[in-house]
C-alpha cells in the first residue's frame, strides 16, 4: 500500500508542476489586442490560436489528475489515525474541561455576596 501511497503522490506532484508550467505559459486575454497591430509576439509553434486551445485542453487535463489524485491520497489517508498526544503540551488538561462537582470554585471569595 505504501508503494502505491508513494505512485500517487509523485503523479500529485508532478501534475501540480505541469499545471503551474502551463498556466505560465499561457497568453492573457491581452495579449490578442496585440497581435491585431502587428505585434511579433503572437507567434508561437501551435499558431495564434493553436497554441491557447492546446495549453488550456493540457491544463484541464493536468488539473482533473491533480484533483484525482488529489482525492485518492484523502481516500487513503482517511482510515489512518495520527497521534496528537505527542507534543510538549499533551500532559496539559484542555480548557473545556469542567471542575469536578464535589470540589467548590476555587476563586478566593467563597460565600461572599457582591454587591
Amino acid at each position: 500500500m505504501e508503494v502505491f501511497k508513494g505512485l500517487i503522490q509523485i503523479a500529485n506532484i508532478l501534475s501540480a508542476l505541469a499545471v503551474i508550467v502551463l498556466v505560465l505559459l499561457q497568453h492573457g486575454k491581452g495579449a490578442d489586442m496585440g497581435a491585431a497591430f502587428g505585434s511579433g509576439s503572437a507567434g508561437s509553434l501551435f499558431g495564434a490560436s493553436g497554441s491557447a486551445n492546446f495549453l488550456s485542453r493540457t491544463t484541464a487535463v493536468c488539473a482533473t489528475i491533480f484533483f484525482c489524485t488529489l482525492f485518492a491520497l484523502v481516500k487513503i489517508d482517511a482510515g489512518v489515525e495520527v497521534k496528537t498526544d505527542a507534543g510538549v503540551m499533551s500532559s496539559v488538561p484542555h480548557q473545556n474541561q469542567k471542575a469536578p462537582e464535589n470540589q467548590p470554585a476555587q476563586n478566593g471569595k467563597q460565600g461572599v455576596i457582591p454587591n
